[in-house]
């Protein structure tokens, strides 16, 4: 049988997943890829940092030009993360004919195009399933199994850490900074969690999604972000009891050739499969014009599950019967103004409990063509409501001209919340 040599770039908790399935499953992948696959250089910052798995020294180096400039290695795996040096040597292992694999989200956002063109020149390989759904397989359902299809959405719980957050919030009653706390300890969020709780982890995704599935380039600077960090107990609980679950969605359509791409939380059903997603798992749900609704569903993060993403582009690099590389034929397709997309809204006002409050805020709604569906309150204390409010369809800027005509008036202690709703 042959061997192929390869080096892994980095040898955190992706990478040790790697080596785990690598030589746990040696003989599977023999069979399947034909190859005997060789771990011929690890990368690390700190040859001496404790590893806690049995790794041989010699393999380990902190010196990437012993990978670079090594013609034996084929295939570079780059488990780094941020955006340099991964950026840098992942350029330079393709000028080198070397295939590459990776799970780069931050790169392949900010600087697909350039990889995508330099692995076209140079005539190799390069792959990144990983970079979105940690073992979900979506590019390469996207690419393999709906090729058939117009895809006109996307909506996906697409980072495990936001959403082990709020299950446990939702769930166990915790507040949010015990659910960070206990993500944390867990090794789901980082020790600076900002790119998860603020969206950011989940805007990279959903433009790389989004190019696929919508055939489009895709600025993940113009994708509209909003993050969990002001999500309360509170909310938590009204939302609980009108029949939904808040989750942070990745949403991406497409209509009239023009497409909506915005991350946020978001009420959902409590009935629908997505809101029944919990922990650290992922879900994306699509929708085809010929294959209908479909969701994919599995472990979004952690070791083993995108281990085993990575490992699977590694097999089809080496079987070359898959080409998953970015279709050079992509449009460039209008992204909406935010203000002209429609939603319903969920909105939770702080009051003074006086005649008349409940009357000057739907004549307000009304003037800005903002229908309201739904309207409860909730005494805070002697003093003070809760207005809980959910809106019919609106556009985003009526709802906003709305809320800053509310604001002024003088019985409305605070605007607590606004969520979008997904029926």
């Amino acid at each position: 049988m042959q061997k192929i040599k390869i080096a892994i770039l980095g040898f955190g908790n992706v990478g040790k997943g790697v080596w785990k399935i690598l030589k746990e499953n040696k003989e599977e992948i023999m069979k399947r890829s034909g190859y005997e696959i060789e771990i011929s250089k690890v990368l690390v910052r700190d040859l001496n940092k404790p590893r806690g798995i049995n790794i041989p020294e010699n393999i380990m180096t902190d010196n990437v030009e012993e990978i670079l400039n090594d013609k034996s290695i084929k295939i570079v795996v780059e488990l780094i993360g941020g955006e340099e040096p991964a950026k840098e040597y992942m350029l330079r292992a393709m000028k080198a004919k070397k295939h590459v694999v990776t799970a780069n989200k931050l790169v392949l956002a900010k600087a697909g195009e350039e990889l995508f063109k330099t692995a076209e020149s140079e005539h190799i390989k390069f792959y990144y399933e990983a970079s979105v759904g940690g073992g979900i397989p979506i590019i390469r359902e996207i690419n393999e199994s709906l090729t058939a299809n117009k895809i006109t959405s996307i909506i996906g719980i697409i980072n495990g850490t936001t959403n082990y957050i709020l299950s446990k919030m939702t769930y166990e009653g915790l507040d949010f900074e015990k659910a960070l706390k206990e993500a944390q300890e867990k090794g789901y969020a980082e020790a600076d969690p900002t790119s998860d709780i603020e969206g950011y982890d989940v805007v990279y995704k959903l433009a790389i999604i989004s190019s696929f599935a919508f055939g489009a380039k895709i600025n993940h600077e113009s994708i509209y972000r909003e993050g969990i960090t002001n999500i309360t107990s509170e909310d938590i609980k009204y939302a609980k009891k009108l029949g939904y679950v808040i989750k942070l969605l990745a949403i991406g359509k497409e209509q009239n050739n023009k497409l909506e791409l915005r991350v946020h939380p978001t009420l959902v059903p409590e009935h629908h499969p997505i809101a029944n997603v919990n922990d650290s798992f992922n879900a994306i749900f699509l929708k085809g014009n010929a294959v209908g609704d479909l969701m994919l569903y599995g472990r979004g993060a952690g070791d083993l599950p995108t281990g085993s993403a990575v490992v699977g582009d590694i097999i089809s690099i080496l079987r070359s019967n898959v080409d998953i590389s970015i279709n050079d034929n992509l449009g460039v397709k209008e992204i909406k103004d935010f203000g002209e997309n429609k939603s319903e809204f969920y909105i939770r006002f702080n009051v003074e409990d006086r005649p008349g409050v409940l009357g000057e805020i739907a004549t307000i709604f009304g003037e800005n063509d903002v229908s309201i569906v739904f309207l409860t309150q909730d005494v805070i204390n002697d003093d003070s409501v809760s207005v809980i409010i959910i809106t019919h369809h609106c556009l985003e800027r009526n709802l906003k001209n709305a809320l800053n005509k509310i604001e002024k008036l003088p019985n409305i202690n605070k605007v607590e919340s606004i969520i979008r709703v997904e029926n």
